[in-house]
């Protein structure tokens, strides 16, 4: 049993009941605030006033590094009061009642990122990983702050250097995680960037701008995978780079990249890609709005996402069985 399980937060899970899957974006309590703290005393090392005689500890100055590069990247000259340490700053940062949920996920963002990268390296450098005052493993660091957030019904989730907004845990777990780890190999390197930033669009609110970025993603995928199995596509003499939708998804099925025994499941599923994702982009975002400014709606993008991501699960998967039978 987890010595950890307490019975006020199983008391506020069995209350939330049939809730659990509702999350709200618009504010993080100071509980979870709290628990984010003590995450970075553990996984980053905090500050004492008492272990200063002349040197700076490891921990201090990996504060001041955070401190500083946060702080320029949001146009401020310190996260606190300029007399208090850089730990002692962004600690103020993240309780202080006025500073906005952005810039509340900003901080969280960019720390755990420095958890998830600059740690593991200092780690094995023997040089510094005697120095680290650590006691928490930062893959240890993210999972408990994932949890926090669900534990607190809070709809984000850090993923490989970056907060994405969720809206259902099962979509996020089920479809969206195993989507940007499918495009996290090399040769799908542009489509993971064009997706993760759909998602960051989507979290700043901007909808229009998560459709056109998710139908790249889509697009770029499918046009990795005809490259890589050498599929030739249309070439069109206005953009002979860039194959529309419609032209990609009738050469995926055409060379039979799911099975045989899938293929009467693939004239509805045509129909679902080719009038699904790519008419919402052109029906919304990818053309001239014209005078009046259409307003992409916040389910119609989350949708839109969600179809992206579960498409490019299926299409990645069969290409690497594809390529796996021909090995």
């Amino acid at each position: 049993m987890d010595t950890n399980d307490l019975y006020s937060r199983r008391k506020k899970l069995a209350e939330r009941g049939n809730q659990s899957e509702v999350y709200q974006y618009t504010n993080l309590p100071l509980e979870f605030r709290r628990q984010v703290v003590h995450i970075w005393s553990t996984a980053i090392g905090s500050y004492r006033a008492e272990q200063y005689f002349g040197y700076e500890p490891l921990a201090g100055r990996l504060w001041r590094s955070i401190h500083d590069s946060l702080a320029r990247e949001l146009g401020l000259f310190n996260l606190g009061r300029e007399s208090q340490h850089p730990f002692e700053q962004c600690k103020f940062f993240l309780l202080n009642p006025d500073t906005s949920v952005e810039h509340l996920l900003d901080l969280i963002e960019f720390t755990f990122r420095f958890i998830d990268t600059v740690i593991p390296e200092l780690l094995q450098n023997p040089q510094y990983s005697g120095q680290l005052e650590t006691s928490q493993l930062p893959e240890k660091a993210i999972s408990e702050l994932n949890r926090r957030f669900r534990e607190h019904a809070i709809g984000y989730q850090y993923n490989n250097g970056q907060i994405i907004r969720v809206d259902s845990g099962f979509i996020h777990a089920e479809v969206v995680v195993p989507a940007l780890s499918l495009l996290s190999s090399e040769h799908f390197k542009g489509a993971e960037q064009e997706f993760r930033s759909a998602h960051a669009h989507y979290r700043n609110k901007e909808h229009k701008e998560a459709i056109v970025d998710a139908l790249k993603a889509f697009e770029s995928a499918m046009k990795i995978i005809c490259e890589e199995c050498e599929w030739s596509y249309p070439k069109n003499p206005n953009a002979p780079k860039n194959p529309t939708a419609k032209d990609l998804i009738k050469l995926v099925l055409e060379n039979k990249l799911v099975p045989e025994y899938l293929q009467s499941h693939l004239s509805g599923l045509r129909s679902v890609l080719e009038a699904g994702v790519p008419t919402v982009r052109n029906k919304t975002s990818g053309h001239g709005q014209g005078a009046q400014p259409i307003e992409v709606p916040e389910y119609l993008a989350a949708y839109v996402l969600h179809l992206t991501a579960s498409n490019i699960v299926l299409l990645v998967e069969a290409y690497r069985a594809k390529k796996g039978n021909l090995a």
